[in-house]
């Protein structure tokens, strides 16, 4: 699959976020809303994405500020997006931080593993989120321990932080 179009840089204010629109024709065309894609505007280098419901059909991906400047575009512009299958195991680039953990801890793959998708990348991006290598190991581990300590089948953003639950 390789599919290229035109479409504008658009803002929602109620999320804060500028996104690029993938027409309802083309959003059938990858597999539909929520299909993983890696996502290329006027010609960059490709990134991770996932197609976001937008209305009709339509679906968005959303545009952080970071690769905005990289990719010198602002909100309101006309830029050519090429979509491709994203082949990659977890939909992400996965830190090499994290991998080297999950390889020397058994338990900690296996409870990776049977987490959802969503989840497994919330992990991943959390990780990846710091550029230093230590603050990675550091995440990577926290995470993990974390994981590990809440009962099997369970999932909870805050504890996976170390943050203490919220008081009603």
């Amino acid at each position: 699959m390789n599919i290229t179009f035109k479409s504008y840089i658009d803002y929602l204010s109620k999320l804060k976020l500028h996104y690029v629109t993938v027409p309802s024709d083309i959003v059938d065309q990858v597999g539909g809303i929520g299909t993983r894609v890696m996502c290329s505007v006027n010609g960059e280098k490709a990134f991770h994405a996932g197609m976001v419901a937008l209305g009709e059909g339509a679906a968005y991906i959303t545009l952080n500020k970071k690769r905005m400047k990289k990719f010198g575009v602002e909100k309101g512009d006309e830029v050519q997006v090429t979509l491709t299958e994203d082949n990659s195991k977890y939909g992400m680039e996965m830190p090499e931080e994290l991998e080297a953990l999950l390889e020397q801890d058994a338990e900690g793959a296996r409870r990776f593993e049977n987490i959802t998708p969503g989840q497994q990348r919330y992990i991943i991006h959390y990780v990846s989120q710091v550029k230093s290598s230590q603050k990675k190991i550091d995440r990577a581990i926290m995470l993990i321990n974390n994981l590990k300590d809440l009962p099997e089948g369970e999932f909870n953003f805050r504890k996976l932080l170390g943050k203490p639950p919220r008081e009603s």
